[in-house]
């Protein structure tokens, strides 16, 4: 939820209407992740004066707004140090407008300002504390209480620098938070910080960088510290006066560059056009720029931290987050998947040998065959991958298999065991909830295995092993290629676990050839979509559509009604065809719109029996079946055909159809289809 974009110039000269464009350049790629909102913060022609623009609603209206108000010769005129932070913004606290927009600011003299991505638990806390102290607040948001804590701590000590005054202000925050903040008091300076919610640094030189590493700098008396840091003075009803200093005061800047750009986001997508060169920060990193110097602090020490923060390469392309020839992302990222699923198995089944190579997880292997069982833990599309695999993996380990939600996992205190094995599957890696399962879980020594597709993600960071999926950038709100590519991950982990068991050879034989065919099918049943168009006329006006399946497409009916819901705003509800008798068939008759999907593997008998039980209800279900079985087609009068695969790879075909049909009608409604309402790509609170 929320996007952060921040850019800082030392000695490279810009304009401020270059910068602004800059900043809006880097909303549009990070406004998937919130669009109910968005603002910018420059400084102004006078540069004691910081500049606020917000608006309400997407980033074009940002542009447009800006096109208006930043007009003149003043904005033309190229400065050499300059700061700048932005956001668009995926309300929690206050409605959508333009007083609860970021940035939120300390004063009427925009004295301090801050761009925050998260949810601050105790900011009611803060708040009253503050209004005891005169305070007047102006929005309804928990992000406001940030900077006004920090110009409360900026009068009570003057001596402190920048990076301190935000030191001291996060450690009487509670929550989840990414933020970056700006003031009028220190020009050229930018301080950005985080926890639990993403954020990272990406850096632009002309010349070569001495290092590849930042140190990390910490207090001289840690324990001390922390002890002092646990004290919250609202709670204890002291002043922020009193709090002691913290001992790493020096100003040190390990890289120091004569010209130098500096951009924060919440997202690698945001800087890619500028720079391949990153720091992904940790919970509790306090970055600060400073005279054209980066300084990486860190609030506590634990025995595990690494003496320096990695700056990263990305091997992302600009030409991946682009929409090419297509007139959405999501419609882009559908078509790509013959090329998603192929890269997730690109250097891990061997096909000339029959063989899977899992790197990351490979070391672990004997570990997890030793486990009491498997648990698979995600929210969403990812959860639906779980249940999409859980048979086959069943099958292949011979180990119980637990799928959960990961949001009502923390609610009933699940008993974990050291001899667990926990998968947490998540698209962005920085899914709150799946998170916080990861953390409860490690904590009670069970083995974590991360599912991600996103590189430096927090989830990748903090698991024990795991699989990268290789999707690439996945821009459009509705997940698509990842899920097929989750998918695929988790078949390929149950072909691992199985390659010395030789009653089984036979099945992952089949299982491979089918891997191997996968990309062609899939380009086959995405020359389905002018007939899922036709049929989404049909269907496009309708309120409601069930979406029946068991066995192997169970999952594809929850994924496909889940998209529905996400894109066209129907009610969509996928349902176990062998539950038809306990409930859903008084739902059935001539006007309700039924999707089934009978294919021609072990409960195809039992899908013959439902659909008859739903055609003699007078329903007229549209079918999805294998190309060639006109007994099934005989049933209905409306047919999607898909190509022939072995059982466990069906949900992969059987899928698409469903991604497009959920295009298709989201179009014909007006909806948004990149941009679903009240929903953002990365769910980073809970």
């Amino acid at each position: 939820m929320c996007g952060i974009f921040a850019y800082l110039n030392y000695m490279t000269p810009k304009s401020r209407a270059e910068v602004l464009e800059l900043l809006v350049n880097g909303l549009k790629r990070l406004e998937y992740r919130g669009y109910d909102s968005t603002g910018v913060a420059i400084d102004g022609p006078n540069s004691k004066d910081v500049v606020m623009i917000k608006s309400v609603g997407k980033v074009k209206v940002l542009e447009d707004a800006i096109a208006k108000t930043c007009t003149g010769k003043e904005f033309d005129e190229p400065i050499t140090t300059h700061v700048g932070i932005s956001h668009t913004r995926w309300a929690t606290h206050g409605v959508p407008c333009e007083k609860n927009s970021h940035p939120q600011r300390s004063d009427f003299d925009n004295s301090f300002v801050v761009v925050h991505n998260g949810i601050i638990t105790n900011y009611k806390d803060v708040k009253t504390y503050l209004e005891t102290r005169g305070y007047e607040f102006e929005s309804d948001t928990d992000t406001e209480v940030i900077a006004k804590l920090v110009h409360h701590l900026w009068k009570k000590h003057q001596g402190y620098s920048f990076r301190e005054l935000v030191e001291q202000a996060i450690q009487q925050l509670e929550g989840a938070f990414a933020i970056a903040l700006k003031s009028k008091y220190f020009p050229g300076e930018c301080v950005a910080s985080r926890r639990g919610s993403p954020l990272l640094v990406g850096i632009k030189t002309k010349t070569r960088l001495a290092t590849d590493h930042i140190p990390i700098l910490y207090g001289k008396d840690d324990k001390k510290q922390q002890s002092e840091q646990e004290h919250r003075p609202y709670v204890q009803n002291r002043d922020l006066s009193v709090l002691p200093r913290s001992e790493s005061t020096s100003e040190f800047l390990p890289m120091e560059q004569k010209e130098v750009e500096y951009f924060f986001a919440s997202d690698a997508s945001a800087v890619i056009e500028h720079t391949n060169r990153v720091i992904y920060l940790e919970d509790d990193d306090v970055a600060a720029v400073r005279d054209g110097g980066l300084s990486i602090h860190r609030l506590k020490k634990s025995t595990d931290d690494p003496h320096a923060r990695e700056i990263t390469t990305l091997k992302m392309e600009i030409q991946q987050i682009m929409k090419g020839n297509y007139d959405y992302f999501m419609l882009k990222e559908i078509f790509e998947q013959p090329e998603s699923v192929v890269n997730t198995m690109r250097g891990r089944v061997r096909f000339d040998t029959n063989t899977i190579v899992l790197g990351g997880i490979k070391d672990y292997i004997p570990e997890i065959k030793r486990c009491r069982r498997l648990m698979l833990i995600g929210c969403g599309t990812s959860y639906h991958s779980a249940v999409a695999t859980r048979q086959l993996l069943e099958e292949l380990t011979e180990l119980p298999v637990m799928i959960e939600l990961a949001s009502d996992f923390l609610d009933r205190n699940t008993p974990i065991f050291r001899d667990d094995v926990c998968f947490f599957i998540s698209q962005s890696g920085e899914t709150a909830d799946t998170l916080m399962a990861l953390r409860y879980c490690k904590q009670r020594g069970a083995l974590i295995v991360g599912i991600t597709n996103t590189v430096g993600s927090s989830i990748c960071r903090e698991s024990h092993c795991g699989v990268h999926i290789n999707a690439g950038p996945e821009i459009g709100v509705a997940s698509t290629k990842a899920y097929t590519s989750q998918f695929i991950s988790l078949v390929m982990f149950g072909l691992v676990m199985s390659e010395d068991r030789l009653s089984l050879q036979q099945r992952r034989l089949e299982i491979i050839h089918g891997l191997s065919n996968l990309a062609d099918q899939i380009r086959q049943v995405l020359k389905l979509d002018s007939k899922v168009q036709e049929l989404a006329k049909d269907l496009y006006q309708h309120k409601s559509l069930l979406i029946m399946g068991r066995g192997y497409n169970f999952a594809t009916c929850m994924e496909g009604a889940l998209k529905v819901k996400e894109l066209t705003y129907m009610h969509s509800e996928g349902i176990m065809a062998g539950e038809l008798k306990h409930g859903p068939l008084a739902l059935v008759d001539d006007s309700m719109p039924v999707l089934m999907i009978v294919l021609r593997d072990p409960v195809y008998v039992k899908c013959m029996n439902a659909l008859q039980q739903v055609t003699s209800r007078k329903g007229c279900p549209i079918i999805i079946c294998e190309e060639g079985d006109e007994e099934t087609k005989a049933f209905c009068s409306r047919s999607l055909e898909i190509p022939r695969t072995v059982d466990c790879l069906q949900g992969i075909l059987t899928v698409i159809p469903m991604q497009l049909l959920s295009y298709h009608i989201a179009v014909l409604r007006g909806c948004d289809v990149d941009c679903p309402r009240n929903l953002a790509k990365s769910v980073t609170v809970e």
